[in-house]
Protein backbone atom coordinates (compact mmCIF):
# COMPACT_ATOMS: atom_id res chain seq x y z
CA UNK A 1 0.00 0.00 0.00
CA UNK A 2 2.70 2.50 0.82
CA UNK A 3 4.45 1.67 -2.46
CA UNK A 4 1.33 2.57 -4.40
CA UNK A 5 1.05 5.83 -2.49
CA UNK A 6 4.68 6.75 -3.21
CA UNK A 7 4.24 5.95 -6.87
CA UNK A 8 1.15 8.13 -7.02
CA UNK A 9 3.00 10.97 -5.33
CA UNK A 10 5.92 10.72 -7.76
CA UNK A 11 3.55 10.68 -10.65
CA UNK A 12 1.73 13.73 -9.29
CA UNK A 13 5.06 15.53 -8.72
CA UNK A 14 6.14 14.76 -12.26
CA UNK A 15 2.83 16.04 -13.61
CA UNK A 16 3.11 19.24 -11.55
CA UNK A 17 6.68 19.74 -12.76
CA UNK A 18 5.56 19.48 -16.36
CA UNK A 19 2.79 21.96 -15.70
CA UNK A 20 5.24 24.32 -13.97
CA UNK A 21 7.70 24.09 -16.86
CA UNK A 22 4.88 24.71 -19.29
CA UNK A 23 3.72 27.75 -17.34
CA UNK A 24 7.30 29.08 -17.09
CA UNK A 25 7.81 28.60 -20.82
CA UNK A 26 4.56 30.37 -21.50
CA UNK A 27 5.45 33.22 -19.15
CA UNK A 28 8.85 33.60 -20.80
CA UNK A 29 7.25 33.67 -24.24
CA UNK A 30 4.75 36.21 -22.98
CA UNK A 31 7.48 38.45 -21.52
CA UNK A 32 9.42 38.32 -24.75
CA UNK A 33 6.47 39.03 -26.97
CA UNK A 34 6.37 42.66 -28.46
CA UNK A 35 2.86 43.40 -27.33
CA UNK A 36 3.33 42.37 -23.76
CA UNK A 37 2.59 45.10 -21.20
CA UNK A 38 4.98 43.56 -18.74
CA UNK A 39 7.72 43.45 -21.39
CA UNK A 40 7.18 47.10 -22.15
CA UNK A 41 7.34 47.95 -18.45
CA UNK A 42 10.53 45.99 -18.04
CA UNK A 43 12.01 47.64 -21.15
CA UNK A 44 11.10 51.07 -19.81
CA UNK A 45 12.76 50.27 -16.53
CA UNK A 46 15.91 49.14 -18.29
CA UNK A 47 15.87 52.20 -20.58
CA UNK A 48 15.34 54.57 -17.67
CA UNK A 49 18.17 52.95 -15.76
CA UNK A 50 20.46 53.34 -18.79
CA UNK A 51 19.37 56.98 -19.24
CA UNK A 52 20.12 57.72 -15.59
CA UNK A 53 23.50 56.04 -15.82
CA UNK A 54 24.28 57.92 -19.04
CA UNK A 55 23.11 61.21 -17.50
CA UNK A 56 25.34 60.68 -14.50
CA UNK A 57 28.24 59.85 -16.81
CA UNK A 58 27.59 62.99 -18.90
CA UNK A 59 27.32 65.15 -15.77
CA UNK A 60 30.61 63.76 -14.51
CA UNK A 61 32.21 64.36 -17.91
CA UNK A 62 30.84 67.94 -18.00
CA UNK A 63 32.16 68.64 -14.51
CA UNK A 64 35.55 67.26 -15.49
CA UNK A 65 35.52 69.38 -18.66
CA UNK A 66 34.73 72.52 -16.63
CA UNK A 67 37.54 71.68 -14.22
CA UNK A 68 39.97 71.24 -17.10
CA UNK A 69 38.72 74.48 -18.69
CA UNK A 70 39.25 76.42 -15.45
CA UNK A 71 42.72 74.94 -15.13
CA UNK A 72 43.53 75.89 -18.73
CA UNK A 73 42.19 79.42 -18.16
CA UNK A 74 44.34 79.81 -15.05
CA UNK A 75 47.32 78.48 -16.98
CA UNK A 76 46.64 80.87 -19.87
CA UNK A 77 46.36 83.86 -17.51
CA UNK A 78 49.54 82.80 -15.75
CA UNK A 79 51.35 82.42 -19.07
CA UNK A 80 50.12 85.87 -20.13
CA UNK A 81 51.36 87.40 -16.88
CA UNK A 82 54.69 85.63 -17.29
CA UNK A 83 54.92 86.88 -20.88
CA UNK A 84 54.25 90.46 -19.79
CA UNK A 85 56.81 90.14 -16.99
CA UNK A 86 59.37 88.77 -19.44
CA UNK A 87 58.71 91.64 -21.84
CA UNK A 88 59.18 94.12 -18.98
CA UNK A 89 62.43 92.44 -17.94
CA UNK A 90 63.66 92.40 -21.54
CA UNK A 91 62.96 96.13 -21.83
CA UNK A 92 64.78 96.81 -18.55
CA UNK A 93 67.72 94.70 -19.71
CA UNK A 94 67.85 96.57 -23.02
CA UNK A 95 67.85 99.92 -21.22
CA UNK A 96 70.49 98.70 -18.76
CA UNK A 97 72.60 97.44 -21.66
CA UNK A 98 72.29 100.83 -23.37
CA UNK A 99 73.44 102.61 -20.22
CA UNK A 100 76.33 100.19 -19.69
CA UNK A 101 77.55 100.58 -23.27
CA UNK A 102 77.17 104.35 -23.13
CA UNK A 103 78.97 104.54 -19.78
CA UNK A 104 81.84 102.49 -21.19
CA UNK A 105 82.05 104.90 -24.12
CA UNK A 106 82.02 107.91 -21.85
CA UNK A 107 84.62 106.36 -19.56
CA UNK A 108 87.05 106.34 -22.48
CA UNK A 109 85.92 109.75 -23.72
CA UNK A 110 86.15 111.11 -20.19
CA UNK A 111 89.74 109.95 -19.81
CA UNK A 112 90.62 111.48 -23.17
CA UNK A 113 88.82 114.75 -22.36
CA UNK A 114 90.45 114.97 -18.94
CA UNK A 115 93.88 114.39 -20.51
CA UNK A 116 93.28 117.00 -23.20
CA UNK A 117 91.96 119.47 -20.63
CA UNK A 118 95.11 118.98 -18.58
CA UNK A 119 97.38 119.39 -21.62
CA UNK A 120 95.53 122.51 -22.78
CA UNK A 121 95.41 123.98 -19.29
CA UNK A 122 99.20 124.04 -18.94
CA UNK A 123 100.07 126.11 -22.06
CA UNK A 124 97.03 128.35 -21.71
CA UNK A 125 98.14 129.03 -18.15
CA UNK A 126 101.51 130.44 -19.12
CA UNK A 127 100.01 132.19 -22.18
CA UNK A 128 97.60 133.96 -19.84
CA UNK A 129 100.44 134.77 -17.45
CA UNK A 130 102.66 136.07 -20.26
CA UNK A 131 99.84 138.21 -21.62
CA UNK A 132 99.45 139.79 -18.21
CA UNK A 133 103.17 140.55 -18.08
CA UNK A 134 103.07 141.84 -21.68
CA UNK A 135 100.24 144.15 -20.72
CA UNK A 136 102.40 145.63 -17.96
CA UNK A 137 105.41 145.98 -20.29
CA UNK A 138 103.35 147.63 -23.02
CA UNK A 139 101.89 150.08 -20.55
CA UNK A 140 105.40 150.94 -19.32
CA UNK A 141 106.65 151.47 -22.89
CA UNK A 142 103.69 153.71 -23.71
CA UNK A 143 104.36 155.69 -20.58
CA UNK A 144 107.95 156.10 -21.73
CA UNK A 145 106.76 157.24 -25.18
CA UNK A 146 104.47 159.77 -23.49
CA UNK A 147 107.44 161.10 -21.55
CA UNK A 148 109.49 161.53 -24.74
CA UNK A 149 106.58 163.29 -26.41
CA UNK A 150 106.36 165.68 -23.51
CA UNK A 151 110.07 166.56 -23.93
CA UNK A 152 109.90 166.89 -27.73
CA UNK A 153 109.09 170.65 -27.77
CA UNK A 154 112.31 171.30 -25.85
CA UNK A 155 114.44 169.72 -28.60
CA UNK A 156 115.85 172.40 -30.93
CA UNK A 157 114.87 172.15 -34.61
CA UNK A 158 117.11 169.84 -36.51
CA UNK A 159 117.12 167.22 -39.24
CA UNK A 160 116.88 164.42 -36.64
CA UNK A 161 113.86 166.05 -35.05
CA UNK A 162 112.09 166.14 -38.42
CA UNK A 163 112.90 162.45 -39.00
CA UNK A 164 111.48 161.65 -35.57
CA UNK A 165 108.23 163.49 -36.40
CA UNK A 166 107.97 161.69 -39.75
CA UNK A 167 108.49 158.33 -38.05
CA UNK A 168 105.76 159.09 -35.52
CA UNK A 169 103.40 160.11 -38.31
CA UNK A 170 104.00 157.00 -40.42
CA UNK A 171 103.64 154.63 -37.47
CA UNK A 172 100.39 156.37 -36.40
CA UNK A 173 101.46 156.35 -32.78
CA UNK A 174 98.07 157.49 -31.46
CA UNK A 175 96.24 154.55 -33.09
CA UNK A 176 99.02 152.13 -32.13
CA UNK A 177 98.84 153.22 -28.50
CA UNK A 178 95.07 152.57 -28.43
CA UNK A 179 95.02 149.36 -30.47
CA UNK A 180 97.91 147.54 -28.79
CA UNK A 181 96.21 147.74 -25.39
CA UNK A 182 92.89 146.61 -26.91
CA UNK A 183 94.61 143.62 -28.53
CA UNK A 184 96.24 142.61 -25.27
CA UNK A 185 92.94 143.02 -23.40
CA UNK A 186 91.06 140.89 -25.94
CA UNK A 187 93.78 138.24 -25.82
CA UNK A 188 93.58 138.13 -22.02
CA UNK A 189 89.79 137.74 -22.24
CA UNK A 190 90.13 134.94 -24.82
CA UNK A 191 92.71 133.10 -22.71
CA UNK A 192 90.44 133.45 -19.67
CA UNK A 193 87.52 131.99 -21.64
CA UNK A 194 89.66 129.05 -22.75
CA UNK A 195 90.64 128.43 -19.13
CA UNK A 196 86.98 128.55 -18.11
CA UNK A 197 85.97 126.08 -20.85
CA UNK A 198 88.84 123.75 -19.93
CA UNK A 199 87.77 123.91 -16.28
CA UNK A 200 84.14 123.08 -17.21
CA UNK A 201 85.28 120.26 -19.49
CA UNK A 202 87.49 118.81 -16.78
CA UNK A 203 84.62 118.87 -14.27
CA UNK A 204 82.17 117.42 -16.78
CA UNK A 205 84.51 114.60 -17.84
CA UNK A 206 84.63 113.07 -14.37
CA UNK A 207 82.33 110.22 -15.45
CA UNK A 208 83.46 107.82 -12.75
CA UNK A 209 82.79 110.26 -9.90
CA UNK A 210 79.42 109.13 -8.56
CA UNK A 211 79.54 110.73 -5.11
CA UNK A 212 76.56 112.89 -4.27
CA UNK A 213 77.23 116.49 -3.31
CA UNK A 214 75.17 119.54 -2.47
CA UNK A 215 75.53 121.82 -5.47
CA UNK A 216 74.09 124.96 -6.98
CA UNK A 217 72.03 123.91 -10.01
CA UNK A 218 72.51 127.34 -11.57
CA UNK A 219 76.26 126.73 -11.67
CA UNK A 220 75.71 123.39 -13.39
CA UNK A 221 73.31 124.97 -15.87
CA UNK A 222 75.81 127.71 -16.69
CA UNK A 223 78.52 125.06 -17.12
CA UNK A 224 76.31 123.21 -19.62
CA UNK A 225 75.65 126.49 -21.45
CA UNK A 226 79.40 127.08 -21.69
CA UNK A 227 80.00 123.63 -23.16
CA UNK A 228 77.35 124.07 -25.89
CA UNK A 229 77.98 127.78 -26.41
CA UNK A 230 79.27 127.20 -29.94
CA UNK A 231 75.82 125.99 -31.04
CA UNK A 232 73.86 128.35 -28.80
CA UNK A 233 75.44 131.55 -30.09
CA UNK A 234 74.47 130.70 -33.68
CA UNK A 235 70.83 129.75 -33.05
CA UNK A 236 69.42 131.31 -29.90
CA UNK A 237 69.49 134.09 -27.33
CA UNK A 238 69.54 132.72 -23.79
CA UNK A 239 67.25 134.53 -21.33
CA UNK A 240 67.66 133.77 -17.62
CA UNK A 241 64.92 134.15 -15.02
CA UNK A 242 66.44 132.32 -12.08
CA UNK A 243 64.59 132.07 -8.81
CA UNK A 244 65.81 131.49 -5.27
CA UNK A 245 66.93 127.85 -5.34
CA UNK A 246 68.76 126.13 -2.44
CA UNK A 247 71.69 123.74 -2.84
CA UNK A 248 70.52 120.35 -4.12
CA UNK A 249 71.85 116.92 -3.16
CA UNK A 250 72.74 115.17 -6.45
CA UNK A 251 75.49 113.73 -8.67
CA UNK A 252 76.63 116.92 -10.44
CA UNK A 253 78.07 115.40 -13.63
CA UNK A 254 74.83 113.52 -14.30
CA UNK A 255 72.57 116.54 -13.76
CA UNK A 256 74.91 118.55 -16.01
CA UNK A 257 74.36 115.81 -18.60
CA UNK A 258 70.59 116.32 -18.35
CA UNK A 259 70.96 120.09 -18.80
CA UNK A 260 73.21 119.60 -21.84
CA UNK A 261 70.78 117.20 -23.49
CA UNK A 262 67.81 119.52 -22.94
CA UNK A 263 69.75 122.57 -24.16
CA UNK A 264 70.90 120.79 -27.31
CA UNK A 265 67.36 119.63 -28.02
CA UNK A 266 66.12 123.19 -27.56
CA UNK A 267 68.79 124.54 -29.94
CA UNK A 268 68.07 121.97 -32.62
CA UNK A 269 64.32 122.61 -32.38
CA UNK A 270 64.85 126.22 -33.49
CA UNK A 271 64.94 126.40 -37.31
CA UNK A 272 66.72 129.76 -37.75
CA UNK A 273 67.12 131.98 -34.71
CA UNK A 274 65.07 132.09 -31.55
CA UNK A 275 65.05 132.34 -27.78
CA UNK A 276 65.74 129.82 -25.02
CA UNK A 277 64.22 130.78 -21.67
CA UNK A 278 65.76 129.36 -18.49
CA UNK A 279 63.74 129.59 -15.28
CA UNK A 280 64.01 128.03 -11.82
CA UNK A 281 62.22 127.93 -8.51
CA UNK A 282 61.32 125.97 -5.43
CA UNK A 283 58.10 124.24 -4.37
CA UNK A 284 58.00 122.61 -0.94
CA UNK A 285 60.89 120.10 -0.77
CA UNK A 286 61.47 120.14 -4.55
CA UNK A 287 63.29 122.49 -6.92
CA UNK A 288 62.57 122.89 -10.62
CA UNK A 289 64.54 123.99 -13.66
CA UNK A 290 62.58 124.96 -16.78
CA UNK A 291 64.10 125.06 -20.29
CA UNK A 292 61.79 126.52 -22.95
CA UNK A 293 62.32 127.18 -26.63
CA UNK A 294 60.22 128.87 -29.33
CA UNK A 295 61.07 126.23 -31.94
CA UNK A 296 58.98 123.94 -34.09
CA UNK A 297 57.42 122.06 -31.17
CA UNK A 298 56.50 118.38 -30.94
CA UNK A 299 53.44 116.91 -32.70
CA UNK A 300 50.78 115.62 -30.32
CA UNK A 301 51.11 112.04 -31.60
CA UNK A 302 54.81 112.00 -30.60
CA UNK A 303 54.50 113.42 -27.08
CA UNK A 304 54.14 109.96 -25.53
CA UNK A 305 57.23 108.65 -27.35
CA UNK A 306 59.88 111.30 -26.74
CA UNK A 307 61.37 109.49 -23.73
CA UNK A 308 61.46 106.09 -25.48
CA UNK A 309 64.96 104.78 -26.28
CA UNK A 310 66.01 105.33 -29.91
CA UNK A 311 62.97 107.45 -30.76
CA UNK A 312 64.00 110.45 -32.85
CA UNK A 313 62.42 112.72 -35.43
CA UNK A 314 65.79 113.68 -36.91
CA UNK A 315 67.24 112.45 -40.15
CA UNK A 316 69.33 109.29 -40.17
CA UNK A 317 72.81 109.98 -38.81
CA UNK A 318 71.77 113.18 -36.99
CA UNK A 319 70.54 111.70 -33.73
CA UNK A 320 70.73 108.53 -31.65
CA UNK A 321 67.39 109.00 -29.90
CA UNK A 322 69.03 108.42 -26.50
CA UNK A 323 69.33 111.95 -25.11
CA UNK A 324 65.90 112.32 -23.55
CA UNK A 325 65.69 108.64 -22.60
CA UNK A 326 68.94 108.83 -20.65
CA UNK A 327 67.96 112.17 -19.12
CA UNK A 328 64.66 110.67 -17.97
CA UNK A 329 66.50 107.74 -16.36
CA UNK A 330 68.98 110.01 -14.55
CA UNK A 331 66.27 112.28 -13.15
CA UNK A 332 64.10 109.30 -12.17
CA UNK A 333 66.95 107.67 -10.24
CA UNK A 334 67.52 110.96 -8.44
CA UNK A 335 63.95 110.69 -7.20
CA UNK A 336 62.67 113.40 -9.54
CA UNK A 337 60.66 113.70 -12.73
CA UNK A 338 60.64 115.48 -16.08
CA UNK A 339 57.49 117.22 -17.31
CA UNK A 340 56.91 118.07 -20.95
CA UNK A 341 54.56 120.52 -22.63
CA UNK A 342 54.71 121.32 -26.31
CA UNK A 343 52.67 122.76 -29.13
CA UNK A 344 53.56 122.32 -32.77
CA UNK A 345 54.76 125.59 -34.27
CA UNK A 346 54.88 127.34 -30.88
CA UNK A 347 57.62 125.68 -28.84
CA UNK A 348 58.50 123.18 -26.14
CA UNK A 349 59.12 123.33 -22.40
CA UNK A 350 60.89 120.71 -20.30
CA UNK A 351 60.69 121.05 -16.51
CA UNK A 352 63.13 119.05 -14.37
CA UNK A 353 61.95 118.45 -10.79
CA UNK A 354 64.50 117.28 -8.22
CA UNK A 355 64.25 116.67 -4.46
CA UNK A 356 66.42 118.99 -2.40
CA UNK A 357 67.67 116.10 -0.25
CA UNK A 358 68.38 112.57 -1.46
CA UNK A 359 67.99 109.34 0.49
CA UNK A 360 71.06 108.13 2.38
CA UNK A 361 71.44 105.08 0.10
CA UNK A 362 74.60 104.65 -1.90
CA UNK A 363 74.48 105.84 -5.51
CA UNK A 364 73.22 103.35 -8.04
CA UNK A 365 76.20 102.16 -10.11
CA UNK A 366 73.98 101.89 -13.16
CA UNK A 367 73.36 105.62 -12.92
CA UNK A 368 76.16 106.70 -15.21
CA UNK A 369 76.93 109.55 -17.55
CA UNK A 370 76.33 109.02 -21.24
CA UNK A 371 77.34 110.80 -24.39
CA UNK A 372 74.87 113.60 -25.11
CA UNK A 373 72.06 112.22 -27.29
CA UNK A 374 69.96 114.08 -29.81
CA UNK A 375 66.23 113.58 -29.92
Amino acid sequence: MPNKTNAALHAEIARLNKMLRALMDRAERTLNSPGSQFGLFQSNLLLERQVQERTRALAAALEENERVTRALTRTKDQLQREKEEQQRLILELEQADIQVRQSERLASIGLLAAGLAHEINNPIGFVNSNLGTLNDYAQSLLNLVDAYEALEPEIPPSERKEKLRELRRTTDLAYLRQDVMALISESLEGASRVQHIVHDLRDFSRAGHLARRRVDLHVGLERAISLVSNELKLKADVVREYGDVPLVDCIPSQIDQVFMNLLLNAVHAIPKHGTILLRSGRQSDLVWISISDDGIGIPAENLSKVFDPFFTTKDVGKGTGLGLSVSYGIVHKHGGRIELTSEAGVGTTFVVWLPITQASAQPDESLTDVTPGRQ
